[in-house]
């Protein structure tokens, strides 16, 4: 995968595969008819470690990475998560807001060269009520991103067995890899 063929894709398709030791997740392209277009990533985290750390690839072989993003600290509930490429230089960064989070979640995403992003849930009654009745925390959830008021991305939770996301990019100068970071993160440290 070519970088300015991923800066150039304005959607993407995430799916979750179900595995027993480890969250996969591939990260498709969208083709013309709307559809799952070929593969542009593959992510992996391994399940109960102590330092979180997803590294994702340029495809499901996991002979290239592509990207990765590793928290600061051990099991901080408002941890930074440094987003970088494949060599180790920084894309930029994303950090909960644990106070905010307490009832809808919320995030903050860095970029060199933007302003800050905040994504939220957007449905206050949906967000509640996946906090405080455990068997409905597999209901859908949208996550808005935006800086000074204007939609930066989008992050959609579809109904289905498999968690499965339509990421939907609105900035052009939005970096992939950090969207698709921080779209990956959003199911696998949702929960934490």
């Amino acid at each position: 995968m070519q970088l300015d063929n991923l800066q150039a894709q304005q959607q993407f398709h995430i799916r979750q595969r179900l595995r027993m030791m480890v969250n996969q997740y591939e990260v498709h392209a969208v083709a013309p008819d709307g559809s799952e277009g070929g593969l542009l990533a593959f992510a992996q985290q391994k399940r109960l470690a102590f330092k979180e750390q997803v590294t994702i690839y340029t495809d499901d072989s996991k002979q290239q990475p592509l990207l990765g993003f590793k928290a600061r600290q051990r099991l901080d509930i408002g941890a930074t998560y440094d987003v970088t490429d494949h060599a180790g230089n920084p894309i930029g960064l994303f950090r909960k807001d644990f106070a905010q989070s307490l009832l809808r979640s919320t995030w903050h995403v860095e970029q060199a060269g933007l302003p800050q992003v905040t994504g939220q849930e957007r449905s206050m009654p949906v967000a509640l009520l996946r906090r405080f009745v455990d068997s409905l925390s597999w209901l859908p959830y949208h996550f808005d991103f935006v800086a000074n008021g204007q939609p930066v991305f989008s992050v959609i939770k579809q109904w289905g067995l498999r968690d499965r996301y339509v990421v939907q990019i609105h900035n052009p100068q939005v970096d992939r890899r950090l969207v698709i970071a921080m779209a990956v993160a959003l199911d696998a440290l949702q929960g934490r």
